[in-house]
């Protein structure tokens, strides 16, 4: 009888992914309130604590012989530049020259109000804007975290039921993964 596999979902990892992300800065922001630590000694706490917990879950995944499934939706039908093609306004603004008395204040007070329009019509485009690079950003995070550890989970073969190779391998992905951070973190702090 073969033993049964066992996957991880890319979507419910990226998930915990992101609320482990969100509990270390709430961590490090809590400790931090009675402490005047600088944001460089943040940032090393706070890569402790991800690293931490990525050593922990590779290593177990790792140990287990995990494998890891992509469930994220794909997005292949889109085209390349077909997004954003013809966004550019082309318009040129009127001027106004506004003179003294009752006709000037009505004039300056309905261009008033049709800039406000403006502006909040614009508010909307940006918030879209904002949205929707949140999303792309998003996206580029999952697939580039969803590649790393299908790297890492493609050796759980070799590690399945031996913790020590398993660490060892754990540790050197950890290192791997977060120690560049490390390494731009302080060269920043050097170069200060």
């Amino acid at each position: 009888m073969k033993a049964k596999e066992t996957y991880l979902m890319g979507k419910s990892v990226f998930t915990v992914s992101l609320v482990v992300i969100g509990i270390t800065v709430l961590i490090v922001y809590l400790t931090g309130q009675n402490d005047q630590r600088t944001l460089t000694s943040n940032i090393y706490l706070s890569l402790s604590i991800i690293g931490t917990a990525l050593f922990l879950f590779m290593t177990y995944g790792l140990y287990k012989g995990m494998d890891l499934r992509d469930d994220f939706p794909k997005f292949q039908n889109l085209k390349s530049g077909s997004l954003m093609q013809d966004v550019t306004p082309d318009f040129d603004a009127p001027s106004f020259n506004v003179e003294d008395g009752i006709g000037g204040i009505i004039l300056s007070v309905l261009l008033w109000i049709g800039m406000t329009i403006l502006i909040i019509v614009l508010l909307v485009f940006l918030e879209a804007v904002f949205w929707f690079s949140l999303f792309i950003i998003l996206t580029t995070l999952y697939w580039l975290f969803f590649r790393a550890l299908k790297l890492v989970f493609s050796k759980s073969i070799i590690t399945k039921g031996n913790l020590g190779v398993a660490a060892v391998y754990a540790l050197g992905y950890t290192a791997l993964y977060l120690g560049w951070i490390f390494g731009v973190v302080y060269v920043t702090e050097i170069l200060r």
